[in-house]
């Protein structure tokens, strides 16, 4: 028999990833609990979870959704009721596991489910995002709502006070005039820092329809953690949503914003639009020293030249630009394609955006520009 405990240290994993401080005590804490109880039953195993991983009431509600992203199950709690008992059809991610020597109706062990649960998880994070199935795109939809994106930082003009740091002479000679010119306690500041405004342009044209679901969830995860970030669609207009992603629920966020968009699964003038974002928005703030990601395959129906010419706008303006082609993780791709190949230039790091490891690994380079800057040009 398999054991589960890969299985449940995975899903400890997954909570770090959602925020909550799971240290190697309240892990062990976890598995000594799940010793005592019946491994088969959701219930006995989300509140032996709860109450040993959780340490504070705002982990609730993402143990919640961990929870159900990892074992499939919701666990329905109201009040101070004790649980009601999960759904009883098959876990969703049960569809993600292959059936045993092709024998579709073999049932195969709650232990070994778990362990396949943790593979499962690791499989799908390198999957290309175009080629799930409905059930796998379902979990990846509840994986995305876990995602921690905290926004990069930058320094701010002014510095904040401190106990160590450079010496703050007006605060130290204000507080020797308030004691009559008696000795005081040297005063220190030190540099403050603030979130750095993050653009993200997404093609929703044609070629790019298997990805825009995703990437739009993905845009949601940024919008949530860092208030200044800017998204716009790009495909024969330019369309701001990023109010519409800035609704708590991701599935109402999406709605609103596939009803403010009205040129999904066209076509793609990436100059047109990157001429009207910079004129109405770019060039009077909204791009200045920020991160702009354009998340587009380079497929232009309108003049290379042009987009050419305003991604050197773009580059002039920003901190860093990172291209996203979800192509560029296939074997064999080259960028030359009019658009990407007249675009390329400007661009600080060209990565690959087809799965959700390479969203994170996208999400470094956003962290960090500086690490773009060290970076040759990618292409996986």
């Amino acid at each position: 028999m398999a054991d589960p405990l890969s299985g449940l240290v995975g899903f400890a994993r997954t909570l770090r990833h959602a925020g909550l401080a799971c240290d190697p005590q309240r892990v062990q804490a976890y598995a000594a609990a799940v010793e005592q109880l019946d491994v088969s039953s959701p219930v006995e195993l989300y509140w032996a979870g709860r109450l040993t991983l959780c340490s504070e009431p705002d982990d609730l509600a993402r143990y919640d959704a961990a929870f159900t992203a990892w074992f499939g199950q919701r666990i329905s709690v109201s009040g101070s009721e004790r649980p009601v008992m999960p759904q009883p059809q098959r876990s969703k991610m049960a569809a993600l596991v292959s059936p045993p020597d092709g024998q579709p109706g073999v049932e195969s062990s709650d232990d070994e489910e778990l362990r396949v649960f943790a593979s499962d998880i690791e499989v799908l994070h390198h999957r290309d995002i175009a080629d799930l199935t409905v059930a796998e795109r379902d979990h990846l939809r509840q994986l995305m709502t876990l995602l921690k994106l905290d926004p990069p930082r930058r320094t701010a003009l002014r510095a904040r006070p401190a106990r160590r740091g450079r010496l703050d002479g007006h605060r130290t000679v204000r507080a020797m005039l308030a004691t009559g010119g008696e000795p005081a306690r040297l005063r220190h500041v030190r540099p403050a820092d603030r979130p750095r405004r993050v653009v993200l342009l997404i093609d929703v044209s044609g070629s790019m329809s298997p990805y825009a679901d995703a990437l739009l969830r993905f845009a949601h995860a940024v919008v949530r953690r860092g208030p200044s970030t800017e998204v716009f669609t790009v495909g024969t207009r330019l369309t701001r949503v990023s109010r519409q992603l800035r609704l708590r629920d991701p599935e109402e966020a999406l709605a609103a914003a596939g009803r403010a968009v009205p040129d999904f699964h066209g076509g793609t003038r990436l100059g047109e639009t990157l001429r009207a974002f910079l004129d109405r928005w770019g060039q009077r703030g909204i791009a200045r020293q920020a991160i702009v990601v354009v998340f587009s395959d380079g497929w232009e129906r309108g003049e290379a030249d042009l987009l050419g010419e305003q991604m050197a706008r773009l580059r002039r303006l920003a901190k860093a630009v990172l291209w996203v082609n979800p192509h560029a993780g296939r074997a064999g791709y080259a960028p030359v394609q009019s658009g990407i190949a007249a675009a390329l230039p400007f661009v600080d790091v060209l990565l690959a955006g087809h799965s959700l490891a390479t969203l994170r690994r996208l999400w470094s380079h956003v962290r960090d520009p500086q690490l773009s800057a060290r970076t040759e040009v990618s292409h996986a």
